[in-house]
């Protein structure tokens, strides 16, 4: 069959290729290269590839052998709709769904300033979704947070993945609730937690104990009152909003992109940035 039989209603990649682990594997790490490649094993050739993304031949050559790699989130989203890729492994690639995830709400127009899903609750958030977003941050990862000691008890190698994007020139900064605060303590009477969220401050430090020395990672205390805990990964975020006397996991999160001009990413980074300036690092007893 040539190009021009080919209609919009065929499946460019077999729904087969989308289900295997070895294509989960290349989106996990983005290796376009690897995964053109893998369409090619399915009988796709670099003009299909071509005609499917609206990328030139020559520049899918090039992709298939390693002379240029494919970074910008506009040519994902071409190459993901292109290639028909389902959601699951959109979200791989940190793009949106097309559809919202379960759990989230249809949010229309407000995708113009960032809102790329809304979830009524933390725990609604899908759970892949979490480690995805810190999987894929290059040069930012911020978190805010007064303990967050979720993320260590659902997935045992965080600290090793934080370790591994330190080491590849990821900027690291955690800035942790004081367990010895006053804005600690009345967030505990808030929820009425009592002190077991001081205790949790403090089990969060020891979570982050290991990273303490290495460098790039930065882990300060503030005493602030949050009104969010704050997720970055580069130009994502989710942002977990704090609502009067209800835990962090039964308050709802936004999952949040940088978009030109005026956008929530950019108003809720800066909130980060606001935080982080009154922080402290980690002194010494702590370590």
């Amino acid at each position: 069959m040539d190009l021009g039989q080919v209609t919009q209603f065929e499946p460019v990649m077999p729904p087969a290729a989308w289900h295997s682990e070895e294509a989960h594997k290349l989106l996990a790490v983005r290796d376009v290269g690897a995964l053109f490649r893998l369409a090619q094993r399915f009988g796709i050739s670099q003009g299909r590839l071509s005609a499917a993304t609206s990328i030139p031949q020559g520049r899918i050559s090039e992709i298939l052998h390693g002379k240029r790699q494919v970074t910008s989130l506009e040519l994902f989203e071409r190459i993901a709709n292109g290639l028909d890729m389902p959601d699951d492994c959109r979200m791989l690639l940190g793009l949106a769904p097309t559809k919202p995830p379960t759990g989230g709400a249809e949010i229309g127009p407000l995708a113009e300033v960032g809102l790329l899903a809304a979830y009524p609750r933390r725990a609604d958030v899908p759970a892949e979704l979490w480690w995805q977003l810190f999987t894929h941050a290059r040069a930012h990862l911020d978190i805010l947070v007064y303990a967050g000691i979720f993320l260590h008890e659902q997935y045992p190698d965080f600290n090793a993945l934080l370790t591994e994007k330190a080491r590849a020139g990821c900027k690291l900064r955690v800035a942790l609730g004081d367990p010895d605060s006053e804005q600690v303590r009345e967030r505990g009477q808030e929820e009425r937690y009592g002190h077991g969220i001081e205790t949790r401050c403090r089990v969060a430090l020891l979570h982050y104990r290991p990273l303490f020395d290495l460098p790039g990672v930065e882990i300060n205390l503030h005493r602030t009152t949050l009104y969010n805990s704050i997720y970055r990964a580069d130009d994502e975020m989710l942002v977990n909003a704090h609502v009067w006397g209800h835990n962090a996991y039964s308050a709802p999160v936004m999952h949040l992109r940088r978009m030109p001009g005026p956008c929530l990413f950019t108003a809720y980074a800066a909130s980060f940035d606001g935080v982080w300036a009154t922080s402290t690092p980690v002194v010494s007893e702590d370590r």
